[in-house]
């Protein structure tokens, strides 16, 4: 099969196309015939080496978060899907490897793919749509008459965070450009912050919970429109004590994140805020409640462009430049648009 690895990490380091062996699905797994990957933040910071210490992969290795596909093989005990299955998955931690042709991905990270999108509108979703449930149904329990700041909203997360947050029954404020007012308006949005010429913790409070995806001096300002009992959450950093725990990482690496959110915590605790970082995960169950959402119509995805398996790097210099609205997404097989 066809691959694009990285063979070094470094700040805009192109991926190689290689040809590698077809992956063999071990116990409990499926092969998945690649239709569509989507280009995702998460893939430059790795390239760049931001995350080797929560991380750790070894060079080369193939880089991907998101597909949708078909299963063509099942490892000893897969039977939750069955050869000719349209799939879509956020392979788990460790597992990762998506701009390829061929992937053998745990059958619990794996959903129905949405009838109603076609493979690469689906395979724009899954990362995102994960996180935005994990912060908003899963963290912070969203309920209806609730208040939420969503922070980016024309970023992949912002754009499914929006809908689900209405869906919710939640108020939602967002931050844009005025260029985009009109587009996170018609994903539901209430309230919108031109953020080139407004200040958004001078134009709002009382809010119970703000999803952070920006900069630090952001996630503080944002402190100051949350009521007490509030939630702010981030899926940017800095990462906190209880992410290094559940993530089983070692205790230096604890204690430096423990120093690292030190200042946002103390600052938080004075506000009656409770402060938390969140790093997604693989969750087919999930995915499959986002599914049925979007078959119902609750919830669309966004695309900002497509490109070529062959022009794989052009994507992802061009999330790397921050001008994508929604997703980038990578057709793998021709018929996948």
């Amino acid at each position: 099969m066809k691959a694009y690895q990285l063979e070094r990490y470094g700040k805009g380091q192109r991926l190689t196309l290689t040809n590698l062996p077809d992956p063999v699905p071990a116990a409990g797994e499926a092969l998945v015939e690649i239709h569509a990957t989507a280009i995702n933040q998460l893939d430059d910071k790795i390239r760049d080496g931001a995350f080797k210490p929560i991380l750790p992969y070894k060079p080369p290795f193939i880089l991907g978060h998101d597909l949708a596909g078909i299963v063509v093989a099942t490892g000893p005990g897969a039977h939750r899907f069955k050869i000719g299955d349209a799939v879509y998955a956020r392979p788990r931690d460790g597992h990762i490897g998506t701009f390829a042709e061929r992937i053998a991905v745990a059958e619990a990270d794996l959903a129905p793919k949405p009838a109603s999108l076609s493979m690469a509108e689906a395979a724009s979703v899954p990362l995102v749509g994960l996180t935005a449930w994990q912060v908003l149904v899963e963290t912070a329990g969203l309920k209806a008459g609730q208040k939420v700041l969503i922070h980016a909203g024309t970023g992949g997360v912002g754009t499914i965070a929006i809908q689900l947050a209405k869906h919710l029954g939640a108020m939602v404020a967002t931050t844009a450009s005025a260029a985009n007012a009109d587009l996170v308006r018609s994903l539901g949005a209430d309230v919108v912050i031109d953020y080139r010429t407004q200040d958004f913790s001078e134009l709002l409070s009382g809010y119970d919970v703000v999803l952070n995806s920006l900069d630090a001096k952001t996630l503080e300002k944002s402190l100051k429109v949350l009521k007490p009992g509030g939630k702010l959450i981030s899926i940017s950093g800095p990462p906190d004590p209880a992410f290094a725990k559940a993530q089983g990482l070692n205790p230096v690496l604890g204690f430096l994140f423990r120093l690292l959110s030190a200042g946002i915590g103390r600052k938080a605790r004075r506000a009656s805020v409770d402060y938390s970082f969140l790093f997604m995960h693989a969750d087919g169950d999930q995915l499959a409640q986002l599914g049925a959402l979007i078959d119902a119509g609750t919830i669309r995805p966004v695309l900002d462009r497509g490109f070529t398996f062959d022009a794989l790097n052009d994507a992802v210099a061009y999330v790397d430049s921050g001008r994508a609205k929604g997703k980038v997404v990578v057709t793998v097989r021709p018929d996948a648009a």
